[in-house]
């Protein structure tokens, strides 16, 4: 195992454990919920767009894997202050490490699912939460305090 792997997998372990985001922001006024009935993820994703067409504020609430909790944890890292084209973007990069197991020559957080590639059925346990997040930029907005998670 190469101190690559290591670092991929204490990436992994560390979002896991302690994740970023967890919860719904009280300001959030779009949600959707998204679930894997093949292993169990569940995730939620609430945000709100910012009057520039930007992810203002992004958390998620749900349940699952080492996996899906870390992907979670780093979509919303990752989603703070991109526009919905930047997060489909960041999320086609994620597809193509999973795609290919390959990691890109500049580190970055998403390179530490390079590994899930060995494992085709944890794929959906990663995009789970992007593809959550994806559909909660196409609800409409709401007022904040009546948000629920649309299932997509």
């Amino acid at each position: 195992m190469s101190d690559f792997d290591d670092l991929y997998r204490d990436v992994i372990l560390d979002h896991a454990k302690r994740p970023r985001n967890r919860g719904r922001p009280p300001t959030a006024n779009r949600a959707a919920t998204g679930d894997n009935p093949t292993c169990g993820d569940n995730c939620t994703v609430h945000l709100r767009l910012g009057d520039d067409g930007r992810v203002a504020a992004i958390g998620f609430e749900g349940s699952g894997c080492a996996i899906s909790q870390a992907s979670a944890s780093i979509m919303t890292t990752q989603a703070k202050g991109k526009s919905p084209a930047e997060l489909e973007a960041a999320f086609g990069h994620l597809k193509d490490i999973l795609a290919s197991g390959k990691t890109p020559a500049d580190f970055d957080e998403l390179s530490a699912f390079a590994g899930v590639h060995a494992f085709p059925a944890r794929v959906k346990c990663a995009t789970l939460p992007w593809h959550t997040a994806l559909e909660a930029l196409k609800q409409p907005d709401q007022p904040a305090q009546m948000v629920e998670g649309q299932k997509s």
